[in-house]
């Protein structure tokens, strides 16, 4: 459905995004992943439009729009910031782009109606945004998008401003919503347990390129780079070795055992369901490797105790450079 082809965005000697490929197939939800600064944002915007790419090719259903227009795109976008209009009603803002292409009254009501009921706004509809709350808000910024009935809907971090709380049900509500509609989406975040919970297949971007693309499964399991191994999962999977045999295990993969390699407790953080030791495994007169273990349940071993940590070599990963 859509196909980006090496698009590069430099400012003067910056280069923000470098020879970006990846598609996107009807009725699919990808999530562009990565850190602050990655490139991921500056990508959207030139598949929007907002910004023209230096380089590279961008296709719609097999027509360039490298160059068009964001409104002769017609993709829908929700924004990080909501951007609706504080002095219309939920319904005018919801509508305002119906309006602005000179929709028939009739179909404008009939798209409000269906959507409505979709987000779950029916209660708010003459209310102005200054007197809804986050989510509320987020839901017309959704609602809007989805009564375009694009092809593609464009999603920039749509959740980083609400509570964790907040998030966790908008996330739910957003990925059914998507599944229902058969909505096409590409979604930016810069928060591993968004994508890995929502998206079909993951695009995690690392200083302007691409690290790998896979669905979410595979990234955790068979990352395929040291900057994925870490950047998928939480803790981050623990790094052993140096030069060019690096080896890789996640911290709920190592056990505390009656056998294994010597350990000793640095700290622990108990998280509830689990607590995450930090432990160091260097050998006497070496400066610290520190190692992070999932612990299920309650465990505050005391600092400097010693343990002993194994692993089965199945989960271990092999990192050549």
């Amino acid at each position: 459905m859509l196909k980006v082809e090496g698009i590069s965005r430099r400012y003067g000697d910056l280069t923000v995004v470098d020879k970006l490929s990846f598609t996107v197939n009807e009725g699919e939800f990808v999530a562009l992943l990565g850190p602050s600064g990655c490139g991921k944002s500056t990508s959207l915007k030139m598949i929007a439009g907002l910004e023209m790419p230096d380089e590279g090719a961008i296709e719609l259903d097999g027509r360039d729009i490298t160059q068009l227009s964001p409104g002769e795109r017609k993709l829908a976008m929700v924004f990080q910031s909501y951007a609706l209009f504080p002095h219309l009603k939920v319904e005018e803002n919801i509508i305002f782009g119906l309006q602005a292409r000179k929709v028939s009254k009739d179909e404008q009501k009939r798209r409000l109606d269906s959507v409505v009921e979709l987000v779950g706004l029916g209660d708010h509809l003459q209310k102005k945004p200054g007197q809804l709350s986050g989510g509320q808000c987020q839901r017309v910024a959704l609602a809007r998008a989805i009564v375009a009935q694009a092809k593609l809907c464009l999603m920039d971090e749509p959740l980083s401003n609400l509570d964790a709380k907040l998030r966790n049900e908008m996330r739910t509500e957003i990925r059914a919503l998507q599944q229902r509609l058969g909505m096409s989406v590409i979604y930016v975040t810069h928060d591993q347990v968004e994508a890995m919970s929502m998206a079909d297949r993951i695009v995690l971007m690392n200083d302007g390129k691409i690290e790998q693309i896979d669905v979410p499964k595979a990234l955790y399991n068979n990352p395929q780079t040291i900057f994925t191994a870490q950047f998928i999962g939480s803790p981050p999977m623990n790094i052993i070795g140096s030069g060019k045999n690096r080896l890789g295990i996640r911290p709920e993969h190592i056990e505390i055992s009656d056998k294994g390699m010597p350990a000793n407790v640095v700290s622990c953080d108990y998280h509830g369901a689990d607590t995450i030791v930090l432990a160091d495994v260097g050998a006497a007169g070496e400066d610290q490797k520190l190692v992070k273990i999932r612990y299920p349940g309650h465990a505050m071993f005391e600092a400097q105790q010693r343990l002993l940590i194994r692993w089965d070599s199945g989960n271990e990963h092999r990192f050549p450079n």
